[in-house]
């Protein structure tokens, strides 16, 4: 998920392999083409697990970092950032609004800017929490309070609108709306938390047309995720007070796994372990979680294969390198086997930072806005180079696309160049 909220408070091969599939590029749409290979085109990149397809990058950085080519101001929030078609886009809150906003990938200038909502005030932090999707030119962008719309990514000129509490009796959780909308085909998946069996929702992407609804759960702060296993294309939804998953076709509930966390923070994205498993984590002593899901087409299980309080995911999602899961237990990151769920190594004083996969190694930002470049190893912790990349609180993660790295707090967004072979 997007980070919301933290209160003051065959399989090897499959599983090795899963992480570097993407899909081509389609026509361009416009100015705004379709993403790329190369590009982030929505939370937690290509396949919404932190993963990046890159190689080729920069395997040691002087004490300084990685050469800075931008940075510029920016609005209050914890959007993360979109990359695509050579343009960043995310929401930021400024001015008594949430807006999203275009810029310019090489340069940071802003090209557009569109008000989608008035910005929500917080104890934890002012603006937005979700992050914009991107697909085929347009940009799908859910509010921290409720709004969701369908926006060309060319213009910033709005397709197609809901009002998500207003239609739907969409519940705004106490830190915000956080989840991200995900593309699935024509279906566009959104967290909507509504009353009467709209907790998940699919809308036509290109139209906004209900086509159905599931869930009578209370809202959460996890994004959708898809995945197919046992046969079965599902939607998976980590709602207020569940793990659950719906056909994508029609909606149907297919599992349910009650998970209770204090406060309802149900915030880190569920993780998919090909070929059949999941992994779940949130914080509060909760823990995390190892389900292996199967049956059939008629009838679709879901059973624990482990569950600890090795790893708790407050509201970072973790990232899976082969057999392993890297990721935060409340402030310290730690390796843990995603098989067994014994904890390999941890390390302290980063806070609870964040963590993308790229080239085999670890990106990991602090929330005090340190970037560290760590082994993917279960063998220790490894860094290789770290700088002070940003100051103040760092609450959304980094975004890796065409050898550049994107970060943002709540004052200023900054790309470097992290590709092998730049001058």
């Amino acid at each position: 998920m997007t980070r919301s909220t933290r209160p003051t408070k065959s399989a090897k091969s499959a599983r090795s392999t899963r992480s570097t599939r993407f899909l081509a590029a389609v026509a361009l749409a416009g100015c705004a083409a379709a993403a790329a290979a190369g590009d982030w085109p929505q939370f937690r990149g290509p396949h919404r697990d932190g993963v990046s397809p890159e190689a080729h990058l920069l395997h040691s950085w002087p004490a300084s970092g990685p050469r800075r080519l931008w940075q510029v101001p920016i609005g209050e929030g914890y959007s993360h950032l979109t990359v695509a078609a050579g343009r960043v886009y995310t929401l930021y809150g400024t001015a008594a609004a949430e807006n999203l906003s275009a810029y310019d990938a090489a340069t940071g200038r802003q090209l557009w800017v569109r008000r989608i909502d008035a910005e929500l005030s917080n104890d934890q932090g002012n603006g937005p929490r979700s992050t914009p999707t991107f697909d085929g030119g347009t940009l799908y962008v859910q509010s921290a309070q409720g709004q969701l719309d369908a926006v060309s990514a060319d213009t910033g000129k709005v397709l197609w609108h809901h009002d998500l509490a207003g239609e739907f009796g969409a519940g705004i959780p106490t830190w915000g709306s956080a989840s991200s909308p995900l593309v699935e085909g024509n279906l566009l998946l959104v967290a909507v938390g509504g009353r009467n069996g709209h907790a998940a929702m699919a809308f036509d992407k290109h139209t906004g047309r209900v086509v159905w609804a599931a869930l009578d759960d209370k809202p959460g702060y996890a994004s959708p995720i898809a995945i197919t296993a046992a046969g079965v294309r599902q939607a998976v939804f980590f709602t207020g007070g569940s793990l659950a998953a719906v056909a994508v076709t029609d909606g149907r509930v297919l599992w349910r796994v009650p998970w209770q966390t204090d406060y309802d923070v149900n915030a880190a994205t569920p993780l998919f372990v090909a070929p059949d498993e999941l992994f779940v984590s949130s914080g509060y002593d909760t823990g995390a979680a190892v389900f292996r899901i199967g049956g059939d087409l008629r009838h679709v299980t879901a059973e624990p294969v482990w569950k600890s309080r090795v790893l708790k995911n407050q509201f970072s999602s973790s990232v899976l390198a082969g057999d392993y899961l890297y990721g935060f237990d409340n402030g310290t990151f730690k390796c843990v086997n995603a098989r067994t769920g014994e904890e390999r190594w941890k390390h302290r004083g980063l806070g609870h930072g964040s963590v993308i996969l790229a080239d085999g190694m670890l990106l990991v930002l602090s929330e005090s806005g340190r970037l560290a470049l760590v082994d993917a190893t279960p063998d220790d912790y490894r860094e290789r180079a770290a700088f002070q990349a940003l100051n103040g609180r760092c609450w959304t993660g980094p975004s890796l696309a065409d050898g550049k790295l994107y970060l943002r707090n709540g004052e200023v967004m900054a790309a470097y160049d992290v590709a092998a072979g730049h001058s």
